[in-house]
């Protein structure tokens, strides 16, 4: 008899698309804050750069002991902490990716678990208020490698960033951005929307 099964299934893909929901808004969150931090960096490399490029011995600001050094000290030790905000961002991010993981794991389990009384035509039945099973958990899969190949990428990002390293950090904005998928975002927002009834209907 696969009603149980059905129940126990829809009851935990039900939990699982709130916590996704709830998951998407932090994540969007999160991603929010990290924009500041990346124009700070954005500024503090332009401020080395033209330091790099001034001649302050040519300058009234000659008359000041080691300038240049203290300035690119001082500079320096401003993108390390930006890098570090920024560390601490993405490991927010892995957060969600672990929350979303650990819920979209415990579908499968269940779904495993009862795939002996779930035959083929139960789950690719659907109904005004309920998406098929099929496709619930295939949207939930989608969810859960959005979130881990975003956070993985963004991770490694900066994993390979050192603060001396200048010419790297310059690329980081553009390759930040880069990593941004409003086709992601789009889908896990439709499937959201598309469970609506479901999840509500409970």
């Amino acid at each position: 008899m696969s009603q149980p099964a059905v129940l126990q299934l829809h009851q935990e893909v039900r939990k699982c698309f709130e916590s996704v929901k709830v998951n998407q808004a932090v994540w969007k969150e999160v991603l929010e804050e990290c924009t500041p931090l990346m124009s700070s960096l954005g500024n503090l490399i332009e401020q080395l750069r033209a330091l790099k490029n001034v001649e302050i011995a040519n300058t009234p600001l000659s008359a000041f002991p080691n300038l240049p050094e203290r300035l690119q000290y001082k500079l320096l030790n401003a993108v390390d902490t930006v890098l570090r905000e920024l560390s601490t961002k993405v490991d927010a991010l892995g957060s969600v990716k672990d929350s979303v993981c650990k819920q979209v794991s415990a579908v499968f389990r269940i779904y495993e678990h009862n795939s002996d009384v779930l035959p083929i035509r139960t789950c690719v039945a659907r109904s005004a208020l309920s998406p098929s099973i099929a496709d619930m958990l295939e949207w939930l899969q989608d969810a859960e490698r959005f979130y881990r190949i975003q956070y993985i990428q963004r991770r490694n990002l900066l994993q390979e960033l050192k603060p001396g390293d200048l010419a790297l950090i310059e690329t980081v904005q553009k390759k930040w951005t880069s990593l941004y998928s409003h086709k992601g975002e789009e889908q896990i927002s439709d499937a959201l929307f598309q469970v609506s009834f479901f999840v509500d209907s409970e």
